[in-house]
């Protein structure tokens, strides 16, 4: 789990400085692992705007509510967490016709965690029937108590029906 004193901390960004943001990207878990063992973030298809949201010093929280993009099978767990490590936005030409853009985190080694046992106790999940409906865009911002909940379950720190 990030330290206290580093989230924290101030960062600067354009010569102001601010503290973290908070975010949760989502993924699939097979493209999430990949980010993990490649340093990278990726959101949204790999649109730019979304990564360009983020500041150096930044954390952000991946869900996965699926194993393999464009299958069935669910995974509904928190799957990686990182800091933004990186000041670019960069395209990366995977395949012809496709070149998503990227960002540098450095992820911490972590366990997955179900969100299931969460639910209840995350702010920025407003409707507990429909609590899927907030990661329809693939990015959004939380508050920094709902990220510290999330990192201390990937980090092994409150094991519950993990």
């Amino acid at each position: 789990m990030p330290s206290g004193d580093r989230i924290n901390g101030e960062v600067m960004n354009g010569g102001l400085k601010r503290s973290p943001r908070f975010w949760i990207g989502v993924a699939s878990r097979q493209h999430v692992l990949l980010g993990v063992k490649e340093g990278f973030a990726q959101l949204c298809h790999g649109k730019a705007q979304p990564l360009k949201r983020m500041a150096k010093g930044d954390w952000i929280v991946y869900y996965s509510p699926q194993e393999i993009l464009g299958e069935k099978r669910p995974c509904q767990r928190f799957t990686a967490l990182g800091e933004v490590v990186g000041e670019r936005v960069y395209p990366v030409q995977m395949a012809p016709g496709f070149t998503p853009f990227r960002r540098d985190i450095r992820y911490l080694p972590t366990h997955e965690a179900a969100i299931h046992p969460l639910l209840e106790r995350l702010a920025f999940i407003k409707d507990r029937r429909h609590w899927g409906y907030v990661f329809r865009f693939g990015h959004l911002q939380i508050p920094e108590a709902d990220f510290r909940l999330i990192a201390a379950r990937l980090s092994g720190d409150n094991k519950e029906e993990n």
